[in-house]
């Protein structure tokens, strides 16, 4: 699948990232199953524990806009790396994925790397495990 519009938005988010602390600025974007993309940056606080990753602030803002099926994230970091998501962000990633769901780790605008849930998060916890 052809993911440039979703690479360049998750770069673009990079940018406005509020890193005063660690400087290391993330961005994200997510595209629904409906195909609308959101984003999102990370975003620090003094207080460390208020700050919010940029796959939680881009997840968030399509569920506050009524999407909750994610067909893809990408996430951008480190540039001279492929950035994983922490493992908060992996815990609520996967409460909106499925198994179909790309996780799209990205070094620069052409070198990225296309992994699924169970790469990232094997044996996850997820609402499946609280069936009634």
């Amino acid at each position: 699948m052809e993911y440039k519009e979703l690479i360049k938005e998750a770069l673009k988010y990079r940018e406005n990232a509020y890193v005063p602390y660690s400087d290391f600025k993330v961005g994200a974007a997510v595209l629904m199953d409906d195909g609308k993309i959101y984003g999102g940056c990370n975003v620090e606080n003094a207080s460390y524990g208020a700050t919010n990753c940029a796959e939680r602030t881009a997840i968030f803002r399509a569920v506050a806009e009524g999407n909750k099926n994610l067909k893809a994230i990408a996430i951008v970091g480190d540039m001279a790396t492929h950035t994983s998501p922490c493992g908060i962000c992996r815990q609520v990633i996967s409460e909106f994925a499925n198994r179909d769901t790309d996780i799209i780790l990205i070094k620069n605008e052409n070198d990225y790397k296309v992994k699924k849930l169970e790469d990232i998060l094997p044996g996850a916890f997820t609402k499946e495990d609280l069936a009634k």
